[in-house]
């Protein structure tokens, strides 16, 4: 198996998202043998709700790869077809959870394609969460696939730098660049036969503490004012631009308050002293809109109100005749 070259080796990839796209192409424009992609079945996608395939599906349509779309991981009739394929090694960049029926398959294995520095950050948004809690370094990590998710041995990691001021958008492109080049050197390394694994357990930090990085939902995403302004500022960029960090709008205009959701995409900070509860708002009723936190004042740079586009503090003020009383819940 070690002396088999590139073109020779069986590879079946599965993924999804954008972001997996990348090392597919890099590994159909560099000559490696793609039997087979699968991915997630179409499913409809916006206002609309018009039937979509998944961006991995529409680029491997394009260059001519056959495509498997399974609703289950354990159905018969797909593991039959997957066999079909005899391949000798399967790669995941953003799939799902597979069965060791599926990932066990392969002679030479399968291996996933990370978006953190394993053993940190497992879980399904490693880059939002990296960005979250003001982390300076992140990068990709390829490790074989194993019972327990993201625990796998190590293959081989490249490291990132996050600036202060980035968003998880500009460090998901960064990283997705960086994937596609660690793929196919992943490929290499176990072509080669030369190659050691590193167990997870060997690169725990000497305190112990490992940060997990849980899907997004509504109420972890949500903003909380009691939070200090920088804590505030790494949430809210490592939301944008999705899904946005959100918060409640309590509006009263003549006797009568409204509750309304809002998406905030940018804040800066002032830090200053002050008396107000947090989640008051001060405003001069045209330029700025801020909110009070323990340590000083988050300005609404670019907000977004329910059903429509992302706007400056500015321009949603004003959108109102009659300036309203507000308070962030």
């Amino acid at each position: 198996m070690n002396s088999m070259n590139k073109e020779a080796l069986r590879i079946v990839y599965m993924g999804t998202p954008e972001f997996a796209v990348a090392p597919l192409r890099a590994l159909v424009e560099n000559h490696y043998q793609v039997v087979a992609v699968v991915t997630m079945p179409d499913k409809p996608v916006g206002r609309g709700m018009k039937i979509q395939a998944s961006p991995v599906k529409q680029y491997a349509v394009s260059v001519g790869l056959p495509v498997l779309q399974p609703e289950r991981l354990k159905d018969e009739a797909f593991l039959e077809e997957l066999r079909s394929y005899r391949a000798d090694l399967q790669i995941v960049v953003a799939f799902r959870m597979l069965p060791q029926v599926v990932w066990d398959m392969p002679p030479m294995g399968t291996f996933n394609l990370h978006a953190s520095l394993l053993p940190q950050y497992r879980g399904a948004a490693p880059i939002h969460w990296a960005v979250i809690n003001g982390e300076r370094e992140t990068g990709v990590t390829t490790f074989l696939l194993q019972h327990e998710i993201d625990t796998g041995n190590i293959l081989l990691q490249e490291r990132l730098s996050i600036a202060p001021d980035e968003t998880t958008g500009s460090v998901h492109d960064r990283l997705m660049a960086l994937g596609a080049q660690l793929v196919p050197r992943t490929v290499d390394l176990l072509l080669s036969g030369s190659w050691q694994a590193v167990s997870q357990q060997d690169l725990l930090p000497a305190s112990g503490e490992l940060h997990t990085a849980p899907k997004l939902f509504k109420d972890n995403t949500r903003i909380d004012w009691h939070q200090p302004c920088g804590r505030i500022y790494d949430f809210v960029r490592g939301l944008n631009p999705y899904p946005a960090a959100w918060t409640e709008l309590s509006m009263t205009i003549k006797g009568r308050t409204d509750m309304l959701p809002l998406k905030v995409f940018a804040v800066s900070c002032e830090k200053a002293a002050h008396f107000e509860a947090p989640g008051s708002v001060q405003t001069d009723g045209k330029h700025y809109l801020k909110v009070a936190v323990p340590d000083g004042w988050v300005v609404l740079e670019r907000l977004q109100p329910a059903g429509k586009k992302p706007m400056t503090g500015a321009e949603y003020l004003r959108g109102f005749q009659q300036l309203p009383e507000f308070r962030l819940d």
